[in-house]
């Protein structure tokens, strides 16, 4: 009964939801494809980051613009492209993956979260949690703790590669 409940809200309010975040949208699919400015703040670039031109001047009202920097989160979906991705959230700046077993050791697996934290291009403005498991004899996976430096190491890689595509979006204008 409460789990009715919570779905004849969830749904009308979900719907809602959806219904007032496509008012107004008017992006062409060029827009879409153009990078956005990660150190501009306010009316940058349209992007597939930006909805709307969002010029934020006097009397307009300000674009919906996903808060987290465009070049961090694309560095993040590539690093982390060879396991398999379970949600990601460009608004608010989370994705998840699914649990991967590397090839080498199919006796354990990892899986990875990804948090954007802001628009600038800085190392605080990435958290990267992994977690790790070991299958156990009768088959049922076990929590294990996971190295700090792996994550540490996804951090670094996903910071390079962020600045990297920075610079290529910078050399190519």
């Amino acid at each position: 009964m409460r789990k009715f409940k919570t779905l004849t809200i969830s749904a009308p309010l979900a719907a809602a939801l959806a219904l007032t975040a496509c008012s107004g949208l008017h992006t062409s699919q060029a827009e879409l494809n153009t990078p956005a400015d990660a150190g501009q703040s306010g009316g940058g670039s349209p992007s597939l980051f930006t909805f709307g031109k969002g010029s934020g001047g006097a009397g307009t009202a300000q674009a919906t613009q996903i808060q987290v920097n465009a070049y961090l989160w694309r560095a993040s979906l590539e690093t982390l492209a060879f396991m398999p991705l379970a949600s990601a959230d460009p608004f608010g700046g989370v994705i998840i993956t699914d649990w991967y077993s590397p090839p080498a050791t199919p006796g354990e697996r990892f899986k990875v979260n990804a948090y954007i934290l802001g628009k600038q291009l800085t190392a605080n403005a990435i958290k990267v949690s992994v977690f790790h498991q070991i299958q156990q004899p009768d088959g049922s996976w076990a929590d294990a703790p996971a190295d700090p430096s792996t994550a540490a190491g996804l951090e670094n890689r996903i910071l390079a590669e962020a600045a990297n595509l920075q610079a290529a979006d910078a050399a190519s204008k």
